[in-house]
């Protein structure tokens, strides 16, 4: 036994000092490696949001207290520097010439006599393209009518207005215009809340930074839709889940019928009709009041085509004379006022009216246009409002714009001059005006625009 003990103790001293050199023999025991680093993300950026530099120093400075604001008020941190990141100034808006460049009196709406700004969307081309697109889209425009009730020949007028049928939509990014705008800072409050809107139009998936292309005022897509007019009017109607102003003839076309639709519009109802006078007639009624087609008839107005009125149940209407009166004379119907939602300005809306009209083989205005008179330019429309204001007729403020109130105020002159008191601004009436002495006119406040 002590025997096999000693053996036994012997054997395993010889494994142990065996194992010892076998240990020696590979090296000391190998370290444990380090696990690989995890990369920690970027602490998210805080403080001012970092731009590069414009170029222009009151572009920066707005740019930084805006980014301040929008973050302030919920939006997305890297969403305000995307949109704003590459803005840079635009000769339209910055320019040493913006004031008259952009000033609503510089649109050719108010700059050119009537029957010059006409010439464009009642020509020749504008009108067959037109008739082109009411045959190509005739099974969209009927659906389209159906779910709206607006005519199609309305919607097409407009889209030929707005962008020509989409043949330019305009090549400024929508952030950029509008960032211009409110830098320029006439219509800066306008401006910035387009912009919120913009932001609103990206955070909701609507549309992609990279979609935003607009005009140079800030109107997007075929029919040119304000980012605000776009989150409340936009709709899907090729089904494809996007509200595509820019890409989607259909979206666009029943976008513009919803926003005409929810403004008023009645489909089948006239938006005007061109009417004919007595020749004794007391031009003082076209005061831009709307009055009942009985009291109309009863001055002695009937249609230009000599049958009888047809108005599909529109009972009130509202004379207007856009050139005076040896120029046609119209009746206007609420159409009409819905047409300018779009624009505010009457031309504007006469020539959405006319070439709807147009588009669906209807001609007018058949009373020629009184091209022998000389309107005024911009300057001598300035003076004439500046020379009605200090005579006591009121034609609020003097921005060389002939509208409502100025016209008002001009045929309150006229009937004191003994003149047939059209309100149409003319050189002659000018000249008139300038010639009277002050105070001669009876004073009086004469309507608002």
């Amino acid at each position: 036994m002590v025997i096999a003990g000693l053996a036994r103790s012997k054997w395993m001293l010889t494994a142990a000092v065996c194992g010892l050199l076998a240990s020696c023999a590979n090296g000391p025991p190998p370290t444990p490696s380090p696990k690989p680093g995890v990369e920690q993300p970027p602490a998210p950026e805080t403080g001012p949001v970092r731009y590069t530099t414009s170029g222009h120093a009151a572009m920066d400075a707005w740019r930084d207290d805006f980014s301040a604001r929008a973050i302030g008020a919920g939006h997305d941190r890297a969403l305000v520097k995307s949109l704003l990141e590459g803005i840079r100034p635009l000769r339209l808006w910055l320019g040493t010439e913006v004031q008259s460049a952009t000033a609503p009196s510089a649109q050719a709406e108010f700059a050119k006599p009537i029957w010059d700004y006409l010439k464009v969307p009642m020509g020749a081309t504008r009108i067959s393209s037109g008739q082109a697109k009411l045959a190509a889209l005739s099974p969209t425009l009927s659906a389209i009518e159906a779910k709206y009730g607006v005519d199609r020949q309305a919607l097409l007028a407009i889209w030929g207005m707005e962008t020509s049928y989409g043949s330019f939509m305009g090549n400024d990014d929508a952030a950029n215009a509008l960032a211009n705008m409110a830098v320029e800072g006439r219509r800066q409050k306008f401006a910035e809340d387009e912009l919120y809107a913009l932001m609103t139009i990206v955070e909701r998936g609507y549309a992609r930074r990279d979609q935003l292309g607009a005009g140079w005022a800030g109107a997007m897509g075929h029919t040119q839709f304000m980012p605000s007019t776009y989150i409340a009017h936009a709709v899907d109607f090729d089904g494809d889940g996007k509200r595509d102003v820019w890409k989607s003839e259909a979206d666009a076309l029943a976008s513009a019928a919803n926003y005409l639709a929810r403004s008023g519009y009645v489909k089948g109802q006239p938006w005007g009709l061109e009417v004919r006078v007595p020749a004794d007639f007391d031009y003082s009624l076209a005061d831009g009041n709307e009055r009942r087609m009985e009291t109309w008839t009863a001055a002695g107005l009937t249609p230009i085509t000599g049958t009888a009125f047809e108005t599909a149940g529109a009972e009130f209407g509202e004379l207007w004379v856009p050139a005076g009166h040896e120029g046609p004379k119209y009746l206007l119907f609420k159409n009409f006022n819905v047409f300018k939602t779009y624009n505010r300005a009457d031309s504007y809306a006469f020539a959405v009216g006319l070439s709807a009209d147009a588009i669906m083989g209807k001609t007018g205005p058949l009373t020629p246009w009184p091209t022998h008179l000389m309107p005024l330019t911009v300057n001598e429309l300035r003076d004439m409002q500046q020379a009605l204001n200090d005579r006591g007729f009121d034609a609020g403020v003097v921005d060389g714009i002939a509208g409502r109130r100025t016209k008002l105020a001009l045929a309150a002159f006229q009937k004191t001059q003994g003149q047939i008191a059209d309100g149409y601004p003319t050189k002659q009436m000018l000249v008139m005006l300038q010639a009277s002495a002050v105070g001669t006119a009876g004073a009086g406040t004469v309507g608002a625009n």
